[in-house]
């Protein structure tokens, strides 16, 4: 159902702020009362994260009926076993395609990891062997922290990863999120940063992203503390963290996105890896796409697409995507029943028509969102993809730079 603009905002008048009243759902009702008790004295900060909790009920009351359709049919349909265990043969075949005429072939001539029973999730613990520091600055808000993953034995001048987490806008903790993929860098010579940003709808976008470039310019002016080159910083991100890792990839030392920083501050990157992210906040032509600009217009944006277009234009990657866009590497599953795969197929063409840099795509039959914690059987190819990618643009950057050099 489409909310109606004037149930969206409360306006300035004692009018427009009766007529919400009496327009308004539970919801917005819920959203109001969240951010009115983050104004409250003392207490107020310490009950922001109530906000991300009543946004996130919002979102999951909209998707749930899709979400149950969706597993009720992959579990319960006939020969949907089956099917599941066809789709997971194809992992290793997928990922090794999406490499060829990226990666060398004989770069591709491995053992792929074996399919794990284990949901990563549960093995958190082990992954978190690799966490040298948790909790590190960078930036002065309490939410912008990050934490450094890497191994003990590392030398310095270490290729760089910035993990940023997903959850909807709302919800951006880098707890359990992009652990497996971490462990599996820092364990080959990675140095991996994950980060915190502040989130809807307490912080208005785009104040996530700012936080994004805030980190990727504290690791351009730091990341050598830590053992790794500062001259060589690549991003991801899962879902809203694909979102996020795509647009500050795009928009590199955008004037628009960073007042917030100190003059020559660089927020640029030298390659992108979004997985099941979002590329697309203008796009209504399904009934999932107008939920989720509806979505933003209530919770993220607070402004309706409608009066202000360009506000949505801006933040959408694929609206973004320019001829000397980083190296991008798209990971998505064809089950990803939160952002339907077509989000990815779209973003990944405008990118192969654009960019004059190398571009991967790996789309993982039957796998859906979220599967780099649910899905051991997936996982560690993907892993093992991406770190294929990253090493050989690494490779390819740093031959070019010796070769300017001399």
């Amino acid at each position: 159902m489409t909310v109606r603009p004037e149930t969206r905002f409360p306006g300035p008048t004692l009018w427009s702020r009766a007529n919400w009243l009496l327009r308004a759902r539970p919801s917005d009702y819920l959203l109001a009362a969240s951010l009115a008790s983050t104004q409250l004295p003392v207490i107020g900060r310490h009950l922001e994260p109530l906000g991300g909790y009543a946004a996130m009920s919002v979102w999951g009351m909209r998707h749930a009926p899709d979400i149950v359709a969706a597993s009720a049919k992959s579990w319960f349909a006939p020969g949907a076993g089956e099917l599941r265990r066809s789709q997971r043969d194809q992992t290793h075949a997928v990922s090794d395609a999406a490499l060829r005429g990226v990666v060398p072939p004989t770069d591709l001539e491995i053992e792929w990891p074996a399919p794990e029973r284990t949901p990563p999730v549960l093995k958190a613990l082990e992954h978190r062997r690799l966490l040298h520091r948790g909790s590190v600055r960078y930036g002065d808000s309490p939410t912008q922290l990050l934490d450094v993953w890497r191994r003990k034995d590392l030398p310095a001048g270490a290729p760089v990863m910035l993990f940023v987490p997903g959850g909807a806008w709302v919800h951006g903790s880098r707890i359990l999120q992009g652990y497996a993929l971490m462990s599996h860098l820092a364990e080959n010579g990675w140095v991996c940063l994950s980060v915190d940003y502040r989130v809807s709808p307490n912080h208005r976008w785009p104040q996530h992203l700012h936080d994004v470039k805030a980190a990727i310019a504290w690791a351009r002016a730091n990341v050598d503390r830590f053992g790794g080159d500062r001259n060589f910083v690549t991003i991801a991100g899962c879902s809203a963290g694909g979102h996020l890792a795509a647009l500050a990839g795009l928009t590199a030392n955008d004037p628009v996105y960073q007042e917030h920083l100190a003059d020559g501050s660089d927020t640029s990157v030298d390659a992108v890896v979004g997985i099941y992210g979002r590329y697309d906040w203008q796009d209504k032509s399904t009934t999932e796409r107008v939920r989720f600009v509806d979505f933003l217009e209530r919770v993220v944006v607070k402004q309706r697409i409608d009066a202000n277009p360009a506000i949505f234009r801006d933040a959408s990657p694929i609206a973004r995507v320019h001829r000397d866009a980083p190296p991008f590497f798209v990971v998505h599953g064809s089950g990803d029943t939160i952002i339907p795969v077509e989000q990815a197929r779209a973003f990944v063409h405008r990118l192969e028509n654009v960019s004059t840099s190398p571009v991967g795509y790996v789309e993982l039959p039957g796998a859906g969102h979220a599967f780099d914690m649910t899905d051991g059987a997936r996982t560690g190819s993907a892993a093992t993809a991406i770190k294929l990618f990253l090493n050989e643009i690494h490779r390819t950057r740093h031959t070019i730079g010796a070769k300017q050099i001399i």
